[in-house]
């Protein structure tokens, strides 16, 4: 029988943030991960966006942890030196019927406190040439991170601090009592199982959350869907872009558009779409791509013949796209808590008992990280205000 204070499952950033956040307080912290490194999983296959907080309902936890997330995120990069770049992003109106959507959109960005820039097309084609549109909207906050650098200065930090990272290891199962969780962890390598009593246990493990807290004995546990997102890079040392470019959201595909993003290179690609899957895929997708990061896993293959739909969107707002400049990158599953055609739902941050479970933790997860985190703490505290200097 091994005993730690905090057992926290899934290292993606999300679990990454929180141990980070438990151990500065002090606490002793292990860490574990199905996959062979940190952040295999939804955590680096996303866009690497720095989210201004625009898209959010006023109130919900999202706005919240996305407005002083990305606050958060941008302190920790510059004291940490982790690459990233407030490049600002462009909301973009092709037509007519766009309008009112564009107009609600900066109506409820700015109920977040977030003060959106309105653009003629002639504003845009000073700041973004190849870009057509007849109306827009500028993000100046808006920006990119490398988020494996985030995700390892994260870990650096929880490290220093105490907390113990164990790969390759997965929960068997596990039961809630009055003073904690004891739980059974078996490693992928040598099928050693361990049986551990946590004095708390936060459930980070993204698509698999609801799966953990079920088998940890959590009812009722919200159900999830999942919905892939593929991307395209752009080819031929194309650079047509110095900023991020969105098209107007539609919110009956529960999804933000096909739009484009810069890296910190300077490669522009284009995604994700929206790919509702079947329930039935997820056990093999956990396995393949949490255990061993294969970018090959035929549930993150990218459909090459999705590229027609691929140009027909990315041309509403770059005309000048040519033909063949697209290729098929990768793909990512967002786990989500509202089916296809509902609105989407918010962030779920649940207590039962001394387990903490985080669900539907979709973007902008990766911007909202370390201010989840906080909010974790609190709950593994037992409610006690948790000082704000500790998760800085």
């Amino acid at each position: 029988m091994e005993r730690v204070q905090t057992l926290v499952l899934g290292a993606g950033v999300i679990g990454l943030s929180c141990a980070r956040a438990l151990a500065r307080l002090g606490r002793e912290v292990v860490l574990c991960d199905l996959g062979g490194a940190v952040g295999a999983g939804t955590s680096s296959r996303n866009s690497e966006v720095i989210h201004a907080g625009l898209y959010y309902p006023q109130g919900s936890r999202k706005a919240k942890h996305c407005l002083r997330g990305s606050e958060m995120l941008r302190r920790f990069c510059l004291e940490r030196e982790v690459p990233h770049r407030i490049c600002g992003k462009l909301i973009v109106a092709t037509s007519e019927a766009q309008l009112p959507e564009l107009k609600a959109l900066e109506m409820k960005a700015a109920g977040n406190g977030v003060k959106l820039e309105p653009l003629s097309p002639q504003q845009v084609q000073q700041m973004e040439p190849e870009v057509y549109c007849v109306e827009a909207l500028h993000s100046p906050r808006t920006g990119i991170v490398d988020s494996h650098a985030f995700m390892q200065a994260l870990l650096a930090d929880a490290e220093e601090y105490g907390a113990t990272l164990a790969l390759r290891t997965q929960l068997r199962g596990g039961q809630v009592y009055q003073e904690g969780v004891m739980v059974e962890l078996e490693s992928v390598d040598s099928a050693d199982v361990f049986t551990v009593e946590a004095q708390a246990v936060v459930n980070c493990c993204g698509l698999a959350a609801p799966r953990v807290a079920r088998s940890l004995g959590m009812e009722p546990v919200p159900k999830a869907f999942y919905c892939r997102g593929s991307y395209y890079a752009l080819q031929g040392g194309l650079r047509p872009f110095s900023r991020l470019v969105y098209p107007v959201p539609e919110p009956q595909t529960s999804g933000l558009g096909v739009h484009a993003t810069v890296d910190l290179q300077g490669q522009v690609r284009f995604g994700p779409d929206v790919e509702w899957l079947p329930p039935e895929i997820l056990p093999g997708l956990e396995v393949d791509e949490a255990a061993y990061g294969s970018h090959q896993a035929a549930a993150y293959q990218v459909d090459d013949k999705k590229s027609e739909a691929f140009y027909s969107e990315v041309r509403r707002y770059w005309p000048k796209l040519p033909d063949g400049a697209l290729v098929a990158d990768y793909s990512g599953v967002r786990p989500k808590l509202s089916a296809p055609g509902e609105p989407a739902a918010d962030f779920q941050v649940a207590s039962y008992g001394k387990l903490v479970n985080l669900f539907g933790i979709e973007s902008p997860g990766l911007t909202s990280a370390m201010s989840l985190a906080e909010e974790v703490v609190q709950l593994v505290m037992e409610g006690g205000e948790a000082p704000h200097d500790a998760m800085q």
